[in-house]
């Protein structure tokens, strides 16, 4: 069959390489445009560019869809004019209105790392692990105009694991999404099959995955260390759990929950040893951090956190 791929991420980059190891031919590639990034701003191509390049794809980086716009009308063209017989999607960052969604052969297909209907939207790894899920997954659906409101067609099940990682579940989780959608494609009498017995979502279990912001990633002790420990993975590698001090921020990339429990001042540094600093929380609750930052270092594990001598048994985190 003849695909367009659309993405822009390193999750979504695996599934691209997937489907080069496939039998069906990528006629076109779309991903966001060139940004700047970094201290010294500079232009930075997207995961799945970089894939499309190597392996000598042509690469399409419209601003956008909108009919409203010459640029918008011209990206509709150019894609139509692909003749493609699905286009698969998977963290694009692109708004696609059903004049386009309605363009290829099949539509579009949308790798998802959730459980749909539950987590649709921006962030569904980490807002899966900060809600404690027991498990997530990849759903690949077909494509409608509302926000990951099209019907699933696949679904494949990851459980997640105590100490996992935004960054950990995302590698899991993409590789089970470029398999679920070479499943998918295995033939096109095997798309049709899936497409013909897709399945609605219930509107009744939906929860949205809201955008990741700075500000909620600040370590609040007066919560359980369950939830603690579950925001601190959460938000590993973005935008990575902080205790404000007074003149910087202290990141925490990896904690784990503590046995002890404590009637100290929720904040309060309980112990600190090999294991790690050990601090009070919500409801009689405790838990060990195990790698922290300071302000123009790197992440420091527990031996080289004792080294620093900057955190002290009784201090009072805010």
């Amino acid at each position: 069959m003849r695909i367009i791929f659309a993405g822009t991420p390193e999750f979504a980059a695996i599934a691209l390489k997937g489907l080069l190891n496939s039998n069906h031919e990528i006629v076109a590639v779309y991903t966001q445009p060139d940004r700047k990034s970094g201290r010294g701003q500079k232009v930075t191509l997207s995961a799945v560019k970089k894939v499309a390049l190597e392996n000598n794809l042509p690469v399409y980086q419209p601003l956008n869809f909108k009919s409203s716009l010459d640029s918008g009308l011209q990206a509709r063209e150019e894609l139509k004019t692909l003749n493609a017989d699905i286009m698969i999607v998977a963290a694009y960052g692109l708004i696609l209105p059903q004049t386009v969604l309605d363009m290829p052969k099949y539509g579009c297909l949308n790798i998802h790392a959730s459980l749909l209907p539950r987590w649709r939207g921006a962030a569904p790894i980490q807002r899966a692990i900060a809600a404690q899920d027991k498990e997530t997954g990849v759903t690949i659906m077909k494509m409608a105009a509302g926000l990951d409101t099209g019907d699933m067609i696949l679904k494949t099940h990851c459980p997640i694991e105590a100490n996992d990682t935004s960054a950990k579940l995302h590698d899991k989780l993409a590789i089970q999404g470029a398999e679920a959608i070479i499943k998918v494609l295995a033939s096109e009498n095997t798309l049709k099959t899936y497409l013909a017995n897709r399945e609605i979502q219930d509107e009744m279990h939906i929860t949205y995955a809201h955008k990741l912001s700075k500000a909620e990633a600040r370590i609040d002790w007066s919560l359980p260390s369950a939830q603690i420990a579950a925001n601190i993975h959460a938000f590993n590698p973005w935008p990575v759990a902080f205790i404000q001090l007074e003149t910087e921020n202290l990141r925490v990339w990896q904690a784990n929950i503590a046995s002890n429990a404590n009637t100290h001042q929720v904040g309060t540094i309980l112990n600190i040893d090999q294991a790690g600093i050990t601090v009070a929380c919500g409801n009689n609750t405790a838990i060990t951090l195990t790698s922290l930052q300071w302000p123009g270092g790197k992440p420091l594990n527990t031996q080289q956190i004792l080294q620093t001598n900057k955190l002290n048994v009784g201090q009072i985190l805010v």
